[in-house]
């Protein structure tokens, strides 16, 4: 009997619109939960995604677009039982034979450190490049419990590679403090919902290329609490689209991610947020560069 975990094709698309040769997009699940520290369960956010996208209109509505039709493939997932050094050998692998084929790569976690091979893979193949992550917490531990590549660590190991710039931040340990660029981060508690103009300030601080790292926790868990480690204090479904917005206008997004969804009994509006959010980041994304 096989071992591969089942994969749903997103958006439930016809083969002819998900052929992995052709499609403009290569979706890659990576069911992963082998460093999260509190609530478990990340390793079936992909699947769960997956799932509720099947709910997805087709249409997006503030795009004007359709960019299903450009092709959206669903791949088989990146399957890691092991520690998350070999996960990042695994997922660096995957991600590296997408952009070689010209596709554009959207990893679809588990925790977060599911991004540590995407980054490599990217760094290695674009220059003027940096990280944009939306996040509730730095995730710039040098190391922890007892591995630099736990998903408390994943900003850290980007930043080896290129430029970062965070933001939605509002937990972090002190101990991180001394290696954070003050003026490329963005907490959460200094964002206004009116006043935009920060917005501008986020895209000045990326270069040419960008790589997007989406944790579901920087929402506020009002709006999205099946996340492994919630908190309050969050940004809007609006700000997010806003800020992808702007990012995807003026610079070119090379790849991205949507990590930390935790399934969770009677929660499934969380579910479909993460599904629409890919969708939407997509449809930005395609939309400006004309893919």
């Amino acid at each position: 009997m096989s071992t591969e975990p089942k994969t749903t094709r997103f958006l439930g698309l016809p083969a002819e619109q998900s052929d992995p040769e052709t499609a403009a997009v290569a979706i890659l699940p990576i069911p992963y939960d082998g460093t999260s520290t509190w609530k478990k369960g990340a390793d079936r956010g992909p699947e769960a995604l997956l799932e509720a996208s099947q709910q997805v209109e087709l249409y997006d509505i503030e795009n004007r677009s359709e960019v299903w039709k450009r092709g959206i493939a669903t791949l088989h997932p990146v399957v890691c039982t092991g520690p998350p050094e070999e996960l990042v050998d695994r997922v660096q692998s995957r991600v590296g034979e997408i952009l070689d084929r010209g596709q554009l790569p959207v990893l679809l976690g588990g925790e977060h450190s599911v991004t540590i091979g995407a980054v490599y893979a990217v760094a290695d193949r674009f220059e003027n490049l940096s990280i944009l992550q939306l996040d509730a917490h730095a995730d710039t531990r040098e190391s922890y419990e007892g591995s630099a590549f736990n998903h408390a660590c994943v900003m850290a190991r980007a930043r080896e590679r290129c430029p970062i710039v965070q933001v939605g931040v509002r937990s972090l340990d002190a101990s991180e403090l001394p290696g954070l660029d003050l003026d490329r981060v963005f907490f959460a508690h200094t964002l206004s919902e009116e006043n935009r103009e920060w917005m501008d300030e986020v895209v000045e601080r990326l270069t040419e290329r960008v790589y997007l790292t989406i944790d579901l926790d920087v929402f506020d868990p009002s709006l999205l609490p099946a996340t492994g480690t919630p908190e309050p204090g969050g940004l809007s479904w609006a700000t997010v689209n806003e800020l992808v917005r702007r990012v995807a206008s003026n610079r070119q997004v090379v790849g991205f991610d949507v990590v930390e969804l935790l399934p969770t009994a009677g929660q499934h509006a969380s579910d479909f947020l993460a599904a629409k959010l890919v969708y939407r980041v997509l449809s930005m994304v395609l939309s400006q560069q004309g893919r």
